[in-house]
């Protein structure tokens, strides 16, 4: 089963938690220092909270569709790629406290698509050099590197 991801950057994690876990009923599948998500059935979400800034309002940190397989990554790359999109592909990369692999795309206001699987799950926050994974977006509209916190 395929499901949607939405990364939110918010400024206190704890109090989006509980948050959260009251408009879904659920508790975070993943929590860790600076990060949580919930891997919801009902409805098929992926949601992502990634500790910002305090005082900061909360805002989309990228998007995304987790699927099963790394072959599902592979399709999707192929059906990207021969619809004329400029993708980037990251595989065994650890990001997000797991090990996956994903290929990126941006929408036409920059914003930051992946489809991805994760593979397994890792102990730390880590991402690879010239990973686009945990970037963020600078005034000039490029994604750069920032402490991960993503997927």
């Amino acid at each position: 089963m395929s499901r949607l991801q939405l990364a939110l950057r918010v400024p206190d994690l704890d109090a989006s938690v509980a948050f959260y876990s009251r408009l879904f009923g659920s508790e975070p599948a993943k929590l860790r220092d600076g990060y949580a998500n919930f891997a919801l059935t009902e409805p098929p979400l992926k949601l992502v909270l990634i500790e910002g800034n305090a005082g900061e309002e909360t805002r989309m940190d990228h998007l995304g569709v987790e699927v099963e397989s790394s072959e599902a990554v592979n399709d999707a790359t192929t059906r990207l790629s021969k619809a004329g999109l400029a993708t980037f592909e990251e595989n065994d990369t650890e990001c997000c406290y797991a090990l996956q692999d994903k290929v990126w795309v941006h929408g036409p206001g920059n914003e930051p698509w992946e489809v991805y699987v994760v593979k397994a799950d890792a102990d730390s926050l880590s991402k690879q050099k010239g990973s686009t994974c945990c970037a963020d977006a600078s005034d000039d509209g490029q994604r750069e590197a920032v402490a991960c916190g993503c997927c």
